[in-house]
């Protein structure tokens, strides 16, 4: 499946989402989360080279009519260093005094572990949202 695809697909169920009744959206929050949990797992697998990103991840799952969908972060408050390392700034990398000696700096490539997990379990993901909302809708009647 192509990326144009893929973000139509999602922008589409992200729209229906929100015309969802909220007995389903009970239903579907639970699933949604379980479906991205390996994401999670992934992403702290990729950020094991630090010691506080991995606690910092989290995952949420929002199914409100404005803005509904499952969401990746990393607590800044647990590892403020987590969002220049992933390169969420636009960088590629960045710049820090070397321990101890603020008159020495040196650059250091980002480690990306939020995007490539995303990435690596977006199919998976997405296939069982869908068998999610396809038994959600038959158990409502739907067919």
């Amino acid at each position: 499946m192509a990326t144009g695809d893929l973000s139509e697909e999602i922008r589409k169920l992200v729209k229906d989402l929100g015309k969802i009744p909220p007995e389903l959206r009970k239903q579907l929050r639970p699933a949604l989360k379980a479906a991205a949990e390996p994401i999670v797992t992934d992403a702290r697998g990729r950020a094991s080279w630090s010691m506080r990103i991995p606690g910092a991840i989290t995952l949420s799952v929002r199914m409100g009519a404005r803005n509904p969908g499952v969401s990746l972060r990393v607590r800044r408050a647990k590892a403020p260093h987590g969002r220049p390392y992933e390169g969420i700034t636009g960088r590629t990398s960045l710049r820090h005094p070397v321990f101890g000696h603020r008159d020495r700096w040196v650059t250091q490539p980002t480690k990306s572990f939020l995007a490539p997990a995303a990435e690596a379990g977006m199919d998976g993901v997405l296939g069982a949202t869908a068998a999610v909302v396809d038994q959600v809708a038959r158990e409502q009647g739907f067919r």
